[in-house]
């Protein structure tokens, strides 16, 4: 995975808008895409493109369409490696202090 790539794709607003709409309703046509925005259908295809570098989207030709899918693969990658290893010692202190609370601590 290409951390810089994805990283890169989600530090725009208008990406993110693009997926929280594909995260509504995946496989949409580019059109429906631009529905609603204010950005040409030139600045959607780019917006796309980078998304799709970082394997955040793919598409599927459907007649002379694509329809444009969500992958939260990359962002719960990155979730899993750079938010819950933070998390981690919370939560085992949290769990350690249960159970001595419990009286359970007999690990």
């Amino acid at each position: 995975m290409n951390d810089d790539a994805v990283f890169r794709a989600l530090a725009d607003a208008s990406r993110r808008q693009l997926l929280d709409r594909l995260h509504e309703r995946s496989g949409q046509t580019l059109g429906e895409l631009c529905q609603g925005l204010d950005m040409t259908r030139q600045a959607v295809t780019k917006h796309l493109a980078i998304l799709e570098e970082a394997n955040l989207i793919s598409w599927l030709r459907q007649g002379r369409e694509r329809l444009h899918f969500i992958n939260p693969v990359p962002i719960n990658e990155i979730a899993e490696r750079w938010i819950g290893k933070f998390d981690r010692p919370r939560l085992s202190a949290l769990s350690h202090l249960k159970k001595s609370l419990e009286g359970d601590d007999h690990d």
